[in-house]
């Protein structure tokens, strides 16, 4: 079925599928990088050398382009001297790093 008649009835969009679980996963990702980045008020620059790692990876993850792993996620946590917290779900607001106490 190559179009959709207005009266017929649309189904719903895949949300399950694995391949746009990623990507609003990298997306999550990355705006929880960019918000803990911007709340410490760090360029990113300086947020790459706190956490060993070149600007472009950095600008890469915030643009969403690279998958979150555990790994990775504890190691951005340090560097913005955060936790990094995870709850169900893919939405954009799912990831985010919570600053320490100061």
């Amino acid at each position: 079925m190559a179009g959709y008649h207005t009266r017929w009835v649309r189904p719903d969009p895949l949300l399950e599928d694995p391949e746009r679980i990623a990507i609003r996963e990298a997306l999550a990702f990355g705006k929880a990088l960019y918000d803990g980045q911007l709340a410490l008020g760090l360029s990113v620059e300086e947020l790459a050398e706190r956490a060993a790692m070149s600007a472009d990876e950095i600008e890469c993850i915030e643009e969403g382009g690279t998958a979150p792993t555990v790994a990775l996620l504890r190691r951005l946590a340090a560097a913005l001297n955060a936790d990094v917290h995870l709850k169900a779900g893919h939405d954009i607001d799912s990831v985010w790093f919570e600053p320490h106490a100061a």
